[in-house]
């Protein structure tokens, strides 16, 4: 098979090897613009699970490149003047620049031809082959010049990578407080004389800062200066370096025709946590595995291979880049979180991609994870203390004696909450909703220990619907169902009744029927009330642009939970079940949620329950396990509400984790029944 390669990264050589290695027939051409000697960047780190792909795909390129590295396994978080460490990791980095002298070096010897300083312009300056791999990086040339339905976007915040001949022996996070905002670096060892050091900060803070406006001098300058003590007398080091954006690539699809891509023209993924680079690596043993496993003979084999190909990494791809969106969002938003305990902002911290638990975190660190569990259980000078999930939770004046919760019978929790009870009889979803709590069975939640939560819904337009056995939100015949209420005449689904615009009239007397269902939950002995402005139903209709054109969209809202504020107990906590995302495009954003959770916890409420989706049958949810998690965080730091948070939490280290980092301060188990 005749393969031409466009890029001389690492993932062209990495495949060029494989592809040699596995049929020495093969003729394979790489074309590269720079010198071989040319780089950018420093260090490239490896994980122990991708060492071991390298190690069954090439053993002899695998102790090249292993008998250089440089290896550790702690993570320093610098906060506050504090430095955690945290071990168990296992870490090992190369010099970017080394790693390619031995992949050319590798090349060389099984008879892969490289051109070197060659420019193309036009993919048809490359020359004929059964092969084309589009392996030209973020910028990829062959990539632009068919139609892969690419993708790309920024990501993150604004960074720089430079060097040091600082020799670190962990990777280190570093935060700075400025007059202008917080400031972070990323930090990591690579060879015995230099380490990587990148500089990032949200984009308004690098502008107020200055740094928009800086040459390569004064930036290294402003960055010696502000991380001096980190530093220790040692210099940055700049390779052409400048502040970018990091770009997040997605293509529909990786391959056309004969031609593929590879590496960082098919995907990036933000690099708070990994590297493009083992990425690209191991997209490299894929295809080349594809190959082996469907030949070359024909361009129906090609075509199978580069199909194997996809079907293999994608969804491996797809996780990853969830992942690092979601540390890369975590570092943009990071300034939200200095308000943590130390402890607890480092656990945040490496629990911020979903790939490290608090059980995970344990095996690897047991020691940080039991300061940890004693700092969060607000007892440091104990031996042990009970997991996160078992720590009792002083909202206001009630203590909830543990952090789970769950709906219907306690089951060991600390919190039991009712299924939706409505206010009204056309406050009902469907005929079987409850109306009124005050036939809910609170003394056996009571005797099992636990407190007994309310929760008081009106359905408004997602109201008068078959009961959830016969499919969700399927309407009523017109014979059995009743009118529907709603902050406008807009029917939830095409199948639903339209609803009519609450009037004056119909306002008040709403506001009043959840009043006296506040009170007829207090005087039933509830020790906490739900009050539902979430999923489409009728006090979260009034809080979307989607089904709410006035412009303050919080009056009605604020008013029922001012009235039902002034009858509920002043010692017992007034919680808000509340849509915080609509997940649709015009529709209520994060933003938007927070600032709205904001206002709820001065009105009065003592804690949010965080939700998202459902306001429009249209919606595009997101769901995966913890999928509300994120949300619920950024809840929590940015409105500075306790929150509670469910989204498919099916496990107690799952729990764990989210109230180790602070995400929430309780959590809706997803049980079967």
């Amino acid at each position: 098979m005749k393969v031409c390669v466009l890029g001389a990264g690492p993932a062209g050589l990495y495949l060029s090897i494989l592809l040699k290695r596995a049929d020495p027939a093969h003729e394979i051409e790489i074309f590269e613009r720079n010198a071989p000697g040319a780089t950018f960047g420093w260090g490239v780190v490896f994980s122990e699970e991708t060492l071991g792909e390298l190690r069954d795909a090439d053993y002899a390129t695998f102790l090249r490149i292993t008998d250089t590295f440089a290896r550790w396994d702690a993570i320093d978080i610098h906060y506050r003047g504090e430095v955690l460490r945290s071990r168990g990791h296992g870490f090992s980095a190369i010099a970017r620049k080394k790693l390619l002298a031995i992949l050319q070096e590798r090349c060389r010897e099984l008879g892969v031809v490289l051109h070197f300083e060659t420019t193309i312009d036009d993919p048809a300056q490359l020359p004929e082959a059964d092969l084309v791999v589009a392996a030209d990086g973020v910028n990829s040339l062959l990539r632009r010049s068919r139609d892969f339905g690419t993708r790309s976007a920024p990501q993150g915040c604004k960074y720089i990578w430079y060097g040091t001949d600082l020799v670190l022996d962990a990777f280190r996070f570093s935060f700075a407080e400025t007059e202008h905002g917080l400031i972070q670096t990323h930090s990591y060892p690579f060879d015995e004389h230099t380490s990587t050091v990148i500089v990032e900060c949200p984009e308004p803070t690098w502008r107020a800062a200055g740094l928009d406006r800086m040459g390569d001098e004064e930036s290294i300058a402003f960055c010696e200066n502000l991380f001096a003590r980190d530093l220790a007398g040692h210099r940055l080091l700049s390779n052409k370096s400048a502040w970018l954006s990091f770009p997040r690539i997605r293509n529909r699809r990786w391959s056309d025709g004969n031609v593929v891509l590879l590496g960082d023209s098919a995907h990036t993924a933000h690099f708070s946590i990994g590297s493009g680079t083992k990425l690209a690596m191991e997209d490299a043993v894929a295809l080349a595995n594809a190959f082996v496993r469907r030949g070359h003979h024909d361009r129906a084999a090609v075509r199978a291979a580069l199909v194997d190909y996809e079907l293999e990494r994608r969804p491996m791809v797809d996780r990853f880049q969830q992942a690092a969106a979601d540390s890369a969002g975590y570092f943009e938003r990071v300034r939200h979180h200095t308000g943590l305990p130390p402890r607890q902002f480092a656990v945040n911290l490496l629990t911020r991609s979903g790939r490290i638990s608090h059980a995970n975190l344990a095996v690897r660190d047991p020691e940080f994870v039991r300061r940890a569990d004693l700092d969060f259980a607000g007892e440091p000078d104990r031996l042990f203390a009970p997991p996160p999930f078992l720590t009792p939770l002083h909202l206001g004046k009630t203590l909830i004696p543990n952090r789970l919760v769950v709906t219907g019978e306690p089951r060991g929790a600390g919190l039991v909450r009712t299924e939706p009870i409505a206010v009204s009889e056309d406050g009902r979803i469907t005929p079987d909703t409850p109306v009124g709590p005050g036939s809910w069975p609170v003394d056996p939640v009571h005797e099992a220990g636990a407190l007994a939560m309310a929760c008081l819904t009106h359905a408004g337009r997602r109201g008068a619907t078959r009961p959830a056995r016969s499919g969700v939100d399927v309407p009523l015949p017109s014979d059995e169902a009743w009118p529907l209420l709603s902050a406008s005449a807009v029917p939830f689904g095409p199948l639903s009744q339209v609803p009519k615009a609450a009037d004056d009239e119909d306002l008040a007397r709403i506001r009043d029927q959840f009043a006296s269902a506040t009170a007829e939950a207090a005087t039933a002995g509830f020790d906490l009330l739900e009050l539902d402005f979430a999923q489409g139903r009728l006090l979260a209709s009034f809080l979307s642009p989607l089904t709410n054109p006035a412009e303050d969209r919080l009056r009605f809202p604020l008013e029922v939970l001012t009235a039902c504020r002034e009858v509920w107990p002043d010692e017992r906590p007034l919680v808000v079940r509340l849509t915080v995302t609509d997940w649709a495009p015009r529709g209520a954003t994060i933003d938007d949620g927070v600032a709205y959770a904001r206002a709820f916890a001065e009105a009065g409420a003592s804690m949010i329950h965080v939700e998202a989706g459902q306001t429009v049958a249209e919606s595009r949810p997101v769901y995966r396990r913890g999928f509300l998690t994120a949300i619920s965080d950024r809840v929590r730091a940015e409105a500075g509400v306790p929150t509670l948070v469910g989204g498919h939490l099916t496990t107690t280290d799952e729990v764990n984790t989210v109230l180790a980092a602070g995400r929430a301060d309780l959590c809706l188990l997803s049980l079967e029944t």
